[in-house]
């Protein structure tokens, strides 16, 4: 089979396409055929070394994907051959169970069923930002773990970067879980994005007074922050937010790090929830999973230029310049087709 992997770090070059054999599922596993695999940040972010682990095997990139099981190992039940599924975290601590190949190997608790009609493309790009997502907004002082209709009614949920995978994903399923969203972005063409996500109002941060705008919009405050800039937005953040509101924060600008303002944060009661998908637990993970279904079910989790999420696609051979493409910051989801829609 055909399988994209890299034996040393650096930038996409060292990404070349080779034949693996088809590998056999053990105890407990089960093998996907890979219709199609998404590209995240932590995937080229992994490949450059940047985690610094020592790479001891050649490894296959990307966590994310979707396609078909068509073997089960021994022990796995409520997963069969046929079903249609999507996964995450796929090569996290298995260096040759990446998703840019034909077909992998995953322990069962790593894969999802795909709800009827939705297309592996959606499949593939709900993984680590979906779930990320999730954790970020189920933190909320006082509020619940699990997201749904109704479950966030009455509160203000402002996410900086509305434009980006995860910003796009936190939009969705506050706005489908009842939340007033307010998303930040850096211009027109990204605030275009964010409403098309769903976002109810939509601030240009980079203009006049976006701390009074959103003020303006939710006078009691913000309850929680989706935030995928902590050293650049931490004022605005306790500018907006209301008494023991929450910042979560998933991701930071290389190079800037975050000092926090003790006083004014222990003043306003303020929660710092920092979220990373590695250390936060299989139980958060399949809830949010089953969260993220029912909302794909409910036709409120979608990709796509309508969703305000576009798709940027790649054959399998193009993995390096995938890759490239998240590393440049490019806006939307990428994604690696290996196979048809079925």
């Amino acid at each position: 089979m055909r399988a994209v992997v890299y034996s040393r770090y650096g930038d996409s070059s060292v990404l070349e396409e080779v034949e693996r054999p088809v590998p056999e599922p053990g105890e407990g596993e089960v093998r996907v055929r890979v219709a199609v695999s998404g590209v995240n940040p932590t995937d080229w972010k992994a490949r450059v070394g940047g985690y610094g682990r020592e790479l001891a095997e050649p490894t296959v990139p990307n966590h994310d994907g979707a396609g078909v099981v068509d073997a089960v190992g021994s022990g796995v039940e409520g997963v069969r051959v046929g079903d249609r599924v999507w996964m995450t975290l796929a090569g996290d601590g298995r260096p040759g169970s990446g998703t840019a190949q034909e077909s992998t190997v995953v322990p069962a608790g790593r894969v999802f069923p795909l709800p009827a009609g939705a297309s592996f493309e959606l499949g593939a790009s709900v993984g680590i930002p979906g779930v990320t997502a999730h954790r970020a907004l189920s933190v909320i002082e006082d509020g619940p773990s699990r997201l749904g209709p109704g479950a966030l009614d009455g509160r203000s949920i402002l996410v900086a970067g509305g434009a980006g995978a995860v910003g796009n994903a936190a939009i969705q399923l506050a706005r489908w879980s009842g939340a007033t969203v307010i998303a930040t972005v850096s211009g027109e063409e990204k605030g275009a994005l964010a409403a098309a996500a769903g976002a109810h109002h939509v601030v240009n941060y980079r203009e006049g007074d976006p701390a009074g705008r959103i003020r303006g919009l939710a006078p009691d405050g913000i309850d929680l922050v989706v935030e995928v800039a902590p050293a650049g937005n931490s004022e605005l953040d306790l500018a907006v937010l209301r008494q023991a509101g929450t910042v979560s924060i998933y991701a930071s600008e290389p190079g800037r790090p975050f000092t926090v303002d003790v006083p004014r944060g222990m003043r306003q009661n303020v929660r710092y929830q920092f979220v990373l998908l590695y250390t936060m637990g299989w139980d958060r993970i399949g809830a949010a999973a089953e969260d993220l279904n029912r909302a794909v079910e409910d036709g409120a989790y979608r990709v796509g230029d309508d969703a305000g999420l576009p798709l940027h696609r790649f054959p399998l051979e193009e993995t390096g310049a995938a890759h490239d493409a998240v590393e440049n910051g490019a806006v939307g989801k990428v994604l690696v087709t290996l196979a048809a829609d079925e």
